[in-house]
């Protein structure tokens, strides 16, 4: 995910501080790492060094002086080439899961035991999930977040129930390498 590219998303909605950026972010992306302040105000150096936000005035509103942030014109064309760009799908398999499971065989461990324990911690996951998209005044940004979030773990399941009933043939492969 292009933190530069969702804070300038979130200026496009109009001037804002750091740290109301940070907050926005954390209830736009609920099942998102939070973004740490830090890093807001380092992206928010950045946009302005290369001329995608500028400083629109600074306020305290009766505590600390806060900058305001806006984009620029160059940061809004930005924006929009970014929301436009395909996402390549991924070229490689990157997850753990599967590492853990190849790496079992190899080693002649439990990769049964690991893959039950994993659909195990998915479907805890997934309930937890779901509890949240339909709780009583679940926001749009929750809901889309989590069923984005359980059509992923729903795959991993898939992933995993197609391997379970393939380790006897694959570990005979691995035996007789």
């Amino acid at each position: 995910m292009s933190t530069r590219h969702i804070l300038l998303g979130l200026l496009a909605g109009g001037p804002s501080h750091g740290y109301d950026l940070k907050r926005r972010h954390d209830e736009r992306f609920p099942q998102a790492r939070p973004l740490a302040y830090g890093q807001v105000y380092t992206t928010l150096q950045r946009l302005v060094r290369d001329g995608l936000a500028e400083v629109d005035g600074t306020d305290s509103d009766g505590g600390p002086e806060r900058t305001l942030y806006r984009t620029t014109d160059d940061g809004s064309r930005e924006l929009d080439r970014w929301a436009r760009e395909i996402t390549p799908p991924a070229p490689f398999v990157t997850n753990e899961i599967f590492a853990k499971v190849v790496v079992s065989i190899l080693a002649s461990a439990d990769p049964a035991g690991y893959l039950r324990a994993q659909r195990a911690a998915h479907m805890a996951r997934m309930r937890e999930l779901t509890a949240v998209k339909t709780a009583p005044g679940a926001d749009l940004a929750t809901v889309l977040s989590a069923d984005y979030a359980l059509n992923h773990l729903d795959a991993d399941l898939r992933w995993m129930n197609t391997t379970a009933a393939r380790l006897t043939t694959l570990t005979a492969e691995v035996d007789a390498a």
